[in-house]
This record gives C-alpha cells, sequence and structure tokens, in this order.
C-alpha cells in the first residue's frame, strides 16, 4: 500500500514535468514561427503571430510568478532599472534645488518687503518725505556719490581707522586672553582693572583720547582699539577655558611642551569662541569709529552723515548710513570665511 502511495505522487509530478515540457516546446514554436518566416521573407500569419505574443507573456509572467514563489526577486529589465534610476535622480535633482532656491529667496523676502515699506510710506503721506525721502530716491542720491567719487573717499577714510584699530586690537587681547585664562596669578592680578575699564563705556572717553591724543587719526584708532578689546579678550578667555580637558592630557601625556600645546590644541580648540569676539568687535569698531568721525574728522561716513544733515541733505545722509552697513556685512562676510577655514578641521 506505501509503494502505491509513493507512485502516485511520482505519476503526478512526471505528469507536470511532460506538460510542462510540451508547453516550452510549444512557446519556442510560436515564438519562432514569425522570425523564421521574417528572414525567409514572408509574412507571418497573424494569427500565429498573435498567439507568440499571447504565448510570450503568459511565459514570462509564468516565470515572475515561479521565481516570486520560490522567495527570489523578479529581474527588472535594464531599461526599466536604468529609467527608474534616471527618475530618482531627477527627483533628488529637483528637491536640492528648491531647498537651495529657497534658501537664497527667502532672507530677499524680508528685504523686499522692508524696501516696499521704506519707498510707499514717504509716497503715501505717512511720514514726511523730507525727512524720510523714499528709497529710490535715496539710492539715486547713493549712486551720484559712487560716481562723483566722493563715497569711495569716505569709505576708504573709514576702512583704514577701522581696520587698523581692529587689528591692534586682535593682536593685543587674544595673548591676554589666553594668559588671563591658563595662568591663575595674572588673572588674579588684572582682573580687577579690565572689569573697571569693561564697564566703561567707549564713547564716554572719547573726549579723554581727544584731550591727550589729539583730534587727529590716533585718538580715533585708540578708540576703535579700546572698543574693540574687550569681546575679544572675553570670548577668549572663555574659549581657553571650555577646552575639552581629554584633549589636554592627551597632548600631555604625549609630550606636548607647553608652546606645542597651545599651538595644537588650546588655540584651535579655542578658534570658535574667538571668532565670535571678534565678530562683535568689528561691529564695535565700526559704530565707535562712526561716532567719533562726526567729531572733528574732515573724511569718513561718520563726517560725510554729519555734513549732510547740517546741510539739510537727507538723501545723502540716508545713503551715508546704507554705506556704513553695507561696510558692516562685508566686514562680517570677510571674518566669517576666515573663520570656516580656520575651522575646517573640526568638520
Amino acid at each position: 500500500m506505501s509503494s502505491v502511495v509513493q507512485i502516485i505522487p511520482r505519476a503526478a509530478e512526471a505528469d507536470r514535468s511532460e506538460t510542462a515540457s510540451s508547453a516550452t516546446t510549444a512557446v519556442r514554436t510560436a515564438v519562432a514561427a514569425p522570425v523564421t518566416a521574417a528572414r525567409s521573407g514572408a509574412a507571418a500569419p497573424a494569427d500565429t503571430v498573435a498567439a507568440a505574443d499571447t504565448v510570450a507573456v503568459a511565459d514570462t509572467v509564468a516565470a515572475a510568478d515561479t521565481v516570486a514563489a520560490a522567495g527570489g526577486a523578479v529581474p527588472v529589465p535594464d531599461s526599466a532599472d536604468r529609467d527608474i534610476r534616471s527618475r530618482s535622480v531627477v527627483r533628488v535633482a529637483a528637491a536640492f534645488a528648491g531647498r537651495l532656491l529657497w534658501r537664497i529667496v527667502k532672507p530677499l523676502i524680508v528685504i523686499a518687503v522692508f524696501a516696499g515699506i521704506w519707498e510707499a510710506s514717504p509716497r503715501l503721506g505717512l511720514v514726511d518725505e523730507v525727512f524720510l525721502p523714499p528709497l529710490s530716491t535715496v539710492l539715486g542720491a547713493f549712486v551720484d556719490l559712487v560716481r562723483s567719487g566722493e563715497m569711495a573717499e569716505h569709505v576708504e577714510a573709514s576702512l583704514a581707522r577701522s581696520v587698523v584699530g581692529f587689528a591692534l586690537a586682535v593682536v593685543v587681547a587674544v595673548p591676554v586672553g589666553v594668559a588671563i585664562a591658563w595662568y591663575k596669578p595674572i588673572a588674579e592680578f588684572l582682573n580687577p582693572l579690565l572689569e573697571l575699564f569693561r564697564n566703561t563705556a567707549a564713547l564716554a572717553l572719547l573726549p579723554v583720547f581727544v584731550l591727550i591724543l589729539g583730534i587727529g587719526e590716533t585718538s580715533k584708532i585708540a578708540l576703535v582699539v579700546y572698543a574693540a578689546f574687550f569681546p575679544i579678550l572675553l570670548n577668549t578667555i572663555n574659549g581657553v577655558r571650555t577646552v575639552d580637558p581629554l584633549l589636554v592630557k592627551s597632548a600631555v601625556s604625549l609630550g606636548f611642551s607647553p608652546l606645542r600645546l597651545f599651538a595644537k590644541v588650546i588655540l584651535p580648540a579655542s578658534v570658535p569662541s574667538i571668532f565670535t569676539g571678534v565678530r562683535m568687535a568689528a561691529a564695535a569698531s565700526i559704530l565707535v569709529l562712526i561716532a567719533a568721525e562726526m567729531v572733528g574728522a574732515r573724511a569718513g561716513l561718520g563726517y560725510l552723515i554729519t555734513a549732510a544733515q547740517q546741510n539739510f541733505q537727507i538723501p545723502q545722509m540716508y545713503a551715508g548710513i546704507l554705506a556704513i552697513s553695507l561696510v558692516g556685512l562685508l566686514f562680517n562676510a570677510v571674518l566669517v570665511g576666515i573663520e570656516r577655514r580656520l575651522s575646517r578641521w573640526r568638520s
């Protein structure tokens, strides 16, 4: 009885194999018929071509079903695979371009709204046009100052004073900040004096600088140094004191000398904090300088604004204010680029 049970499945399996073999032979014959006819120059019968197409499609579907049932992956033709990949690349590129465009347009929207309000307010009578001219009038005055060369003269004078004073502040403040943060006796000795001057406004000392150093360039540069010194100093102290102690211990265990430890570990790790102070100092140096140029100067953006206000040239006055904003943006962009270059190792 058991032998009969075993024979029946084997017979059924043999029948299925024979049927599959017959179907395969039929498919090959049906598919080959139109090809043979084409090679011989004769037209294949329509019913033969249709049968070949039907059988080929059915065979492809059956093969896919067989592979899927066996747990395998259904192969995708090369052309379809390339088409899918190309569509994916296009979608990713479009999404990236959209995000990049939005990042560019988003800040411009705020600027455009501000410019529109400025232009419309005087023209609609919301403010007196004499004291706040439309933006187009101010831009026209700005262009006239640029064409005449007067704007370049004032910008050059202000930049020269600001850059010299700012550079001196960086050269002095960074080493002093490192020394205060690294050596406790120096911090205890200098801290009372630094706290006293840090809380004294720079503009309050302008008459003192003018009396001691004169009304020339030296007093203005000294005022810029004073205004830019403390933001750099305080951020340098904070940056050095917050360096990861594990970095310092690792460098010491490797036998780093104090000088090499400072150059290779302390200073690079403090760069982000130092540059925060540097950027704050850059803004402070420009603002203080403009105020200093309004007193006893013959060139500079501060002098341009004061002279235009006294002569009731209101568009020129606003053009000078706009120039100060552009100089500040340029200053900040340069410092951000330097910071990224020096901090590239962090990424």
